[in-house]
């Protein structure tokens, strides 16, 4: 049963990943390319040789990520790697298919801030889908990595930062300090969209419950909404009274039916909801 449903997590992730890779090479053909923007790591490569030397997007993402992915298999884990190899080449397969999608939306030139905003929150959603499911796009996040396991301290988001702005300095001098501007402005915007798409999706409710009925609330958590629960031992310091303080970490829907459920039990019960931004273990994102 186990090896069931680890199966359909998989087909789930893979299909995830490739629609946010679809949604993100979107934003970049029908907005960023068209109005000759940047992206940032290898999409932003990619864009550059497609402005100079008509090669495709696609295709230059392909051929950056294949050496990285063989040094990713030699040296990096083969979950970290399988994920990888299937983001890449969604990635550059969902840009070479909306590539013909690039005129779909004409603007004039003083439209390039739409341009931007719009390939950005395209690219923020994307990249967050993919994101969310483990996934990586390959590029920069495998050097990352690489960087990350043998110079743990290294700032591995200052080197992020300054590809970037490598890229982005190269795309001024080809397009000009306009173009380079309205990239900057886009990138900030999808690094916008991508944080809120990961808090967003990954928050859950952790709720402690102070209640005289712990048995038939543990009962509920555990069989009707199939969530773990933990019995915590508390005290009163003003009654000294110890009782059980019950721990649990849920959805946000789940905490809507969990709060009604626990006021049906127990009218009286007393109960304190915290944001988790991030859980990981048995249940929720694997560790």
């Amino acid at each position: 049963m186990n090896t069931y449903y680890k199966f359909k997590a998989n087909i789930l992730d893979t299909l995830l990943i490739f629609l946010g890779c679809m949604i993100s090479s979107l934003g970049v053909n029908i907005f960023l390319s068209h109005a000759r923007l940047l992206s940032g790591g290898a999409t932003g490569i990619g864009l550059l040789l497609e402005y100079t030397m008509g090669m495709p997007v696609g295709v230059v993402v392909l051929l950056l990520n294949i050496p990285l992915l063989i040094i990713s298999y030699r040296k990096l884990s083969k979950a970290f790697s399988i994920y990888t190899t299937i983001g890449m080449l969604s990635l550059s397969i969902s840009l070479i298919i909306t590539k013909p999608l690039s005129n779909l939306v004409a603007l004039n030139n003083l439209d390039l801030l739409l341009y931007c905003i719009y390939g950005g929150v395209l690219c923020g959603i994307g990249y967050g889908l993919v994101f969310l499911r483990n996934g990586s796009t390959g590029g920069t996040d495998i050097i990352t990595m690489l960087i990350r396991r043998k110079y743990s301290n290294f700032n591995i988001g200052g080197l992020g930062f300054s590809l970037n702005l490598i890229i982005i300095a190269i795309g001024a001098y080809i397009s000009g300090i306009p173009s380079a501007l309205y990239t900057l402005i886009s990138l900030f915007i999808q690094s916008i969209v991508l944080d809120k798409m990961l808090k967003g999706f990954s928050s859950k409710k952790l709720l402690l419950i102070l209640t005289v009925k712990e048995e038939e609330i543990i009962n509920y958590v555990i069989k009707d909404l199939n969530r773990g629960i933990t019995s915590l031992f508390a005290e009163g310091e003003y009654t000294h009274d110890r009782k059980k303080m019950l721990y649990c970490i849920v959805t946000s829907r789940q905490m809507i039916e969990l709060k009604t459920a626990i006021h049906d039990i127990d009218p009286a019960a007393f109960i304190t909801i915290v944001d988790a931004s991030e859980v990981r273990g048995k249940g929720f994102i694997n560790i």
